[in-house]
Order: C-alpha cells, then structure tokens, then sequence
C-alpha cells in the first residue's frame, strides 16, 4: 500500500517534462489555427478555449450542410441536387485543404533536432505517420475534383461502369462515388480474386 501511494506522488523526469511541454505546444497551436482573433490566448485558457472553438466549428459544419431531402415528384440530378452534391464537395474539399495546411504549419514548427535519440525517434514517426495521412486526403482531393468536373458535365451521380443512377442515399454517404453498389461489390470480389 505504502508502496503504491509512493509512486502516485512520485516527481516527474526530464522526459515526462519534455511530453508535457509538446502537448501543450501542440494545443497552443491548434488554439492559435483556429482562433480568427489575432491575439494569442492564454496558457491556463487555452487547453478550454481550444476544445470550445473545435467544438464550435464541428457543430457549424454539421448545421450548414444536410441530407439533401428530395420531394416525391423530383427528377433524380436536378439542378437543386447538383448544387447541394457541388456544395457538400466544395467544403469537404477546403477542410481537406485547410488540414495540409495546419500540417505543413506544424511540420515547421515542430521540426527541432531533439537532443534525445528517442524524442527524435518518435517525432519522425509522428511526422511520417501525418505525411502518410495527407497522402490519403490527396488523393481524396483529386477524387473530389474529379466528382466535380462530372457535376459540370452532366454525368455526376450516374455509375461509369452501368450507366445506372447511384442513388441518393449512396452519393450522400460517399459523395465521389463512382460507382453504383452493384458494380462496385463486382469490382471489390475482382480485386480479391486478382490477390488471392
């Protein structure tokens, strides 16, 4: 027992200091990316501040766009459908680019040589593991805007492989698809077959 409350009460090291001291860089940082003020707040403040404002923009994108709610009488890809699909890639396009961003923003400021090989060890691994995630949202993007070149011409919620309407419900859920549901199972049990 005596034991145990003895290591509750234990002081920190010097690499339990340096963790603290990069969580809360990283979280003035992100207070600071998402403040539209151009004073700095305050280091008691921030850690609230931060989770207030990232609380505040996640509840404005979930208000600004909605499922689109056709009526009964709607023709499927109507203008009013195609400005709502348009709408909805347009701002999940700028977060995406906005979160590069915040990336290469990062990438500067953090990138230190750290004197301990495992402090060095960790950050190259963060750094690799957020490159590998914005080469995910790149490729994203390049379907984003490939979905909206198809809205301009026409064939945008239409499968490329059928000719047949995706649906709604299915261009909502993943607004780049390509594909209806049909082809698109076919194509994943080809892709399997072809590595198996």
């Amino acid at each position: 027992m005596a034991a145990k409350a003895g290591s509750k009460t234990a002081p920190t090291t010097s690499t339990e200091k340096t963790s603290a001291e990069k969580v809360d860089k990283k979280k003035k940082a992100a207070t600071e990316d998402l403040s539209t003020e151009t004073k700095k707040p305050s280091k008691a403040g921030s850690n609230q501040a931060s989770k207030k404002k990232i609380a505040d923009t996640s509840s404005a994108t979930d208000a600004e766009i909605t499922a689109y709610q056709p009526e009964a009488d709607e023709d499927y890809m109507n203008s009013k459908q195609l400005d709502h699909f348009r709408a909805m890639l347009n701002k999940w396009k700028q977060e995406l680019m906005e979160e590069v961003d915040r990336t290469v923003h990062h990438m500067k400021d953090e990138n230190a040589s750290l004197p301990d090989p495992a402090d060095r060890a960790s950050q190259e691994e963060e750094f690799n593991f957020e490159l590998r995630a914005r080469d995910r949202e790149r490729k994203l993007i390049k379907k984003i805007e490939q979905s909206l070149e198809s809205i301009e011409h026409g064939d945008y919620g239409y499968c490329e492989a059928c000719g047949v309407e995706i649906g709604l419900r299915r261009l909502e859920a993943r607004p780049t698809a390509n594909l209806c549901i049909d082809c698109k199972t076919l194509d994943e049990i080809k892709e399997k077959q072809t590595k198996g």
